[in-house]
């Protein structure tokens, strides 16, 4: 692991559902939770809040797919207004609890199920994850860059974020080269930090200083 690989995942390493205080785990909670993040994080607001909304969101019983959809809109509203996200709370609180009535319905709550009727192809996966209410392109993107910490046949999952952070630090933009970098299981941390670099220059600057 070269020197820029290595500081850049001490300085920023940590996956965003891990951030959100989210186990990364082949688990329904786990998987739920981490789709109700993509959605959240896909809104043009800063990942912070984000993250904050998401919290907020599991502390007040919305970390399944049952419990999401037993909150009231108005406890929804509530939770993202208390994790400051308040531009898009009402549509958002609509949105999550459309998507919990789906992951029961569609797959009684158990998202691992989702890897089933995808096949394990990321392509059909993408598809499917589109069929839940704000989940676009890059929703989509969010979910599998942590996902594939989880599910190998994901790796690597390189979208757009990343290569922009490592061009930013002049590591490889192809796929399988930037994955040669770390051992498998470190792919999402290293992306998850290279979506950190993409959006904040400081922290290049601060990692190419190595």
């Amino acid at each position: 692991m070269d020197a820029v690989v290595r500081k850049l995942l001490h300085e920023s390493g940590e996956t965003f559902a891990e951030e959100a205080g989210i186990p990364l785990k082949d688990q329904p909670a786990a998987l739920f939770k981490l789709l109700v993040l993509a959605n959240l994080l896909s809104a043009r607001i800063s990942s912070e809040i984000a993250l904050a909304a998401a919290r907020e969101l599991f502390e007040a019983g919305g970390g399944t797919a049952r419990g999401m959809a037993k909150l009231t809109w108005q406890e929804r509203v509530d939770a993202l207004g208390r994790g400051h996200y308040v531009r898009y709370d009402e549509s958002t609180a609509t949105r999550l609890g459309e998507t919990a009535d789906l992951v029961q319905d569609k797959y009684k709550g158990d998202l691992r199920k989702l890897a089933i009727e995808a096949g394990r192809d990321p392509g059909k996966l993408a598809e499917l994850l589109r069929e839940f209410p704000g989940i676009g392109p890059t929703g989509v993107d969010i979910f599998c860059r942590e996902a594939q910490a989880i599910w190998p046949w994901l790796r690597p999952y390189v979208d757009g974020q990343v290569k922009k952070g490592a061009e930013r630090l002049g590591l490889p933009t192809d796929a399988g080269k930037l994955a040669s970098k770390v051992p498998e299981k470190d792919l999402a941390r290293l992306s998850a930090a290279l979506v950190r670099v993409a959006r904040d220059k400081k922290l290049a600057d601060t990692v190419k200083a190595a």
